[in-house]
């Protein structure tokens, strides 16, 4: 993680942590970099793209006035989809692509996130490069002369592309018809394209959470609220339910019979899918330390090689791009689809699972008995800077850790991170008994905060 940038882009609370000052600055220092990178004083074009949360207004303000004084051209592709800007800076041959979200965190947060010109989120050392260019004021931005002034413009109708390419993801006319499900769009991005996406597939789609006001985006609903989904699932005669995120680049679903089905036992259905296909490249799937240890006893019964990678989805990414996979994600709904995208997308994977349900004639329910998922328990600890940056060093911690892996036997594991996205600290349990599990993971949260505090 870098000064500025996370896991997932600049993240903080709106007009505090991310000001109109900083905002232009990212918007100027992005402009020099890439001005730097095309050479010969040719102006960068960037599209811009921004969730429903109040703050993204005023952020999208600031950010395309710094591109401008940079000399960039931006234009604002309105609320989208984080996939969208990925997507549509590819096919317009755009210079780079930035989306204005905090994903699934609260309105009050927001956040950057950048795309290069191929889709894909910048990497460690061009955000250094950014970061830098902020925070050192020896390091000049560009400052463009009064005739040189990039142009601000507007092309909302582009959303209609996005959703045309993630609709021939699935072959034929209508191939979704006559599936009958519910779809929480947590008053975020989707609320854009998810009724269009799903008539366009025949889907007999029930659309909830599509009216944002600028605050209710993840309140109580979508992919970290699923509650609520499960319960009118369950109630309802529908074939499944899917919830996504803030910003539509993660889902979660639901099946027939109200059980959750997470981006582990999805990614698990997927790779069975492709292995039978013969898709599946190289016989192999790219997930996080954070998936479940289900994942792996699946993987080893079925054949499939796991790769892990530290939590990000551009972890998972770049891992896939490296060495040629082409299905990979994280547990939380993340799930990346080399052959169709650049980046996590929800409404994809939606889709995708729709399509395996139609193909093998198989409720979700069934579909996800390829995975026995362990018990697990997460708790996130609000933790300060220094608390987060003195977890790796701590003795006394990782003597803890130790103690409760031999007390699980092998049966288990114990896993401490530091958010790269928010103030905490997570601490995963897994293992074959929820009591066991909760009283270990209390017992580790309690030794934090008493060493670390």
């Amino acid at each position: 993680m870098g000064r500025l940038f996370g896991t997932d882009g600049i993240r903080g609370i709106a007009n505090r942590d991310l000001s109109i000052q900083r905002s232009a600055q990212v918007g100027q220092a992005l402009a020099t970099v890439l001005r730097e990178r095309l050479g010969g004083g040719k102006k960068p074009r960037v599209f811009i793209g921004k969730d429903t949360r109040l703050s993204s207004d005023m952020i999208e303000a600031a950010l395309a006035a710094g591109l401008c004084a940079g000399g960039a051209d931006c234009v604002s592709l309105g609320v989208v989809p984080t996939p969208a800007v990925a997507c549509l800076t590819v096919a317009h041959r755009m210079d780079a692509g930035v989306m204005i979200s905090a994903s699934h965190n609260p309105f009050h947060f927001n956040g950057i996130k950048i795309f290069g010109p191929r889709g894909y989120k910048l990497t460690d050392e061009e955000e250094a490069e950014i970061e830098d260019m902020i925070l050192d004021d020896a390091i000049p931005m560009h400052k463009a002369e009064a005739a040189d002034i990039g142009r601000y413009s507007h092309r909302e109708d582009l959303a209609g592309e996005y959703i045309r390419h993630i609709a021939a993801t699935l072959p034929g006319e209508k191939p979704l018809a006559g599936m009958k499900v519910l779809v929480d769009c947590a008053n975020g991005s989707a609320s854009r394209t998810a009724g269009e996406l799903f008539d366009l597939l025949g889907a007999d789609a029930e659309i909830l959470c599509r009216e944002p006001d600028g605050v209710n985006v993840n309140r109580d609903c979508g992919s970290t609220h699923i509650e609520a989904l499960r319960e009118r699932v369950k109630a309802g005669d529908y074939a499944l339910g899917v919830a996504f995120d803030g910003d539509a680049d993660r889902c979660l679903a639901v099946d027939e019979k109200g059980n959750l089905v997470d981006g582990d036992q999805m990614i698990a259905i997927f790779a069975t899918e492709m292995k039978r296909k013969g898709t599946l490249r190289r016989d192999t799937a790219v997930v996080t330390v954070m998936s479940n240890y289900g994942f792996m006893n699946f993987a080893r019964e079925s054949g499939i090689t796991v790769r892990t990678t530290k939590v990000g989805d551009r972890y998972v990414l770049e891992t896939m791009l490296a060495e040629g996979y082409n299905i990979g994600g994280e547990q939380s709904g993340h799930i990346i689809f080399t052959d169709h995208m650049t980046t996590g997308d929800g409404q994809l994977s939606a889709v995708q699972l729709m399509a395996a349900m139609k193909e093998t004639g198989k409720p979700l329910s069934e579909l996800t008995k390829v995975i026995t998922i362990l018990p697990q328990v997460l708790v996130n600890m609000e933790a300060t800077v220094d608390m987060k940056a003195g977890l790796a060093e701590s003795l006394e911690i990782s003597a803890a850790v130790r103690a409760c892996e031999e007390e699980l036997a092998g049966e288990g594991r114990v896993l401490i991170r530091p958010s790269g996205t928010e103030p905490l600290i997570r601490v995963m349990v897994e293992g074959p008994d929820q009591g066991q599990i909760e009283d270990i993971a209390n017992r580790i949260v309690k030794a934090i905060r008493e060493t670390l505090s």
